[in-house]
């Protein structure tokens, strides 16, 4: 079958810096099936095309606003179609547009929602609920899409909120990445956490609470792994609550950069305001490390028996989550293997049929 998936971005040529790690090992195992083009819309500032795991991306050059994204779209899909089925990834831009041009062309079209399409947290300006006119093309892009996929039963509720039927489909991990390992318990501890950090990773939550945890637990360290898009403001709040030598900025890394910190950590720890799903949590269940952190995305379909959570915005429960979790052993394994029965249940093996499955049924 031939294929068009379009994204917004994370599919640099490297494989490895600037990509988003579940979509590129969807796009590695569909591509071993199926004639598969990716369309980026937001990336390069010029077009280019490049091989990429099997794949062939054609990076639009950054077509400014939707009307000339889908006419750039519709133009590549022409040039390089047919296409049995065209695929969005998130609603905005990539949904919508796809959703538009398949059906200009008369073809079956999946959007996957798996960011804040179905969210508004006005205070940090998060999610696309909050104005009228993303509200809208949102609406828009489920009612043209033929299918539309979310990652998570929690991200199904939402949906269905807004008026969607979605199929459940997670974007699954490699695992072969993330091997289980045995650790010795501590301490010293290490608790982890990755996720850029932006204002709905809600890492001031996650900082205030481990202030809180260090007060009561000997030798611990937290571990904090993504992109800074906030300009150091979190580095400064670390020193003034005179964190600084427990607290590690490893900035941008590649999956086996993280993969490493997985192999050394005791706890995850998720303090996010929302997540879709959360791939680092798919992550951390399949190096077998224990998860605590607040009810959205996987851990909210997990808890409680794969994950220990609590309401966003609380550093106190936080805190008392992850001391209580530190301090029982029994309870840390008990949660690290239901979580790793799950994500090798539904790795990226897992998603790439299950998508092939839905492409066939829609063709």
């Amino acid at each position: 079958m031939r294929i068009a998936l379009v994204v917004t971005g994370g599919v640099d040529r490297s494989g490895r810096e600037k990509v988003i790690p579940a979509l590129l090992w969807l796009i590695e195992r569909l591509a071993t099936q199926h004639e598969l083009f990716v369309y980026a819309l937001r990336y390069h500032a010029q077009p280019c095309t490049y091989p990429l795991f099997g794949a062939t991306v054609r990076d639009l050059g950054r077509p400014a606003g939707m009307l000339r994204q889908y006419q750039t779209l519709l133009a590549a899909l022409k040039r390089d179609g047919p296409f049995g089925v065209v695929h969005g990834y998130w609603a905005l831009p990539a949904g919508l547009v796809a959703a538009v041009a398949a059906r200009r062309l008369g073809i079956p079209s999946i959007v996957t929602c798996d960011s804040g399409e179905f969210t508004g947290i006005p205070e940090i300006g998060y999610g696309l609920q909050i104005r009228s006119r993303q509200r809208a093309a949102v609406f828009a892009a489920l009612k043209i899409a033929t299918r539309v996929t979310v990652c998570t039963a929690y991200m199904e509720r939402l949906a269905r909120a807004h008026g969607a039927a979605p199929v459940v489909i997670p974007l699954g991990v490699d695992t072969a990445a993330f091997p289980p390992l045995q650790r010795p318990d501590g301490p010293p501890w290490r608790l982890l956490n990755v996720a850029n950090l932006n204002p709905v990773k809600d890492h001031r939550t996650l900082i205030e609470a481990f202030r809180l945890v260090a007060d009561r637990v000997a030798d611990v360290h937290l571990d904090l792994a993504g992109e800074d898009t906030m300009k150091g403001v979190l580095q400064e709040e670390v020193t003034r609550r005179a964190l600084g030598d427990r607290v590690t900025f490893h900035g941008v890394l590649p999956s086996d950069g993280v993969a490493a910190l997985f192999r050394r950590a005791h706890l995850f720890v998720l303090s996010s305001r929302h997540e879709a799903a959360g791939v680092a949590a798919l992550e951390a269940a399949a190096s077998c490390v224990p998860i605590a952190g607040t009810h959205v995305g996987y851990l909210a379909d997990w808890a409680p028996d794969a994950a220990r959570t609590v309401h966003p915005a609380d550093p106190g429960a936080l805190a008392d989550a992850v001391v209580t979790l530190l301090a029982d052993s029994a309870a840390r394994q008990r949660l690290a293997r239901s979580a790793r029965q799950w994500a090798v249940a539904h790795d990226a093996d897992w998603t790439a049929a299950e998508f092939t499955r839905l492409y066939g049924d829609l063709v």
